[in-house]
């Protein structure tokens, strides 16, 4: 059924803009009521949501990182963007975008609410 798949450059320098696609296919991202979220897992760490972009164009960020990202959409080629600005080393980490059912930051647990995963992109900050 849906599939999402990330793309992007694997290595970034530190102070510069992650940027990763992720790409849908098997429905649409303005399908309601879905929310398209990017999460990350740090090595040796558990995961992290980072926010979501809903089938309506809102976007929720996590707190912790509101100051640095940005998620966007363009709907004409069924993506969503992940966009991280003045990243470090402790960005490092394998980057998911996923599908949720309804709106929640729970990553896994009983109660999650995503249903679809892409298979993960290794991002690694340094010099």
């Amino acid at each position: 059924q849906v599939q999402l798949q990330e793309s992007g450059p694997g290595l970034v320098k530190p102070s510069q803009t992650l940027s990763l696609t992720c790409t849908v296919s098997g429905g649409s991202i303005t399908t309601s009521t879905y929310y398209w979220s990017w999460i990350r897992e740090p090595p040796g760490k558990g995961l992290e949501w980072m926010g979501a972009i809903a089938y309506s164009g809102s976007t929720y960020y996590s707190p912790s990182l509101k100051s640095r990202i940005s998620i966007s959409r363009d709907t004409s080629k069924n993506q969503f963007t992940l966009q991280l600005s003045s990243v470090t080393p402790e960005d490092t980490a394998v980057y998911y975008c996923a599908r949720a059912q309804y709106f929640s930051t729970v990553v896994t647990g009983s109660i999650s609410p995503y249903d679809y995963w892409g298979q993960g992109t290794q991002v690694t900050v340094s010099s």
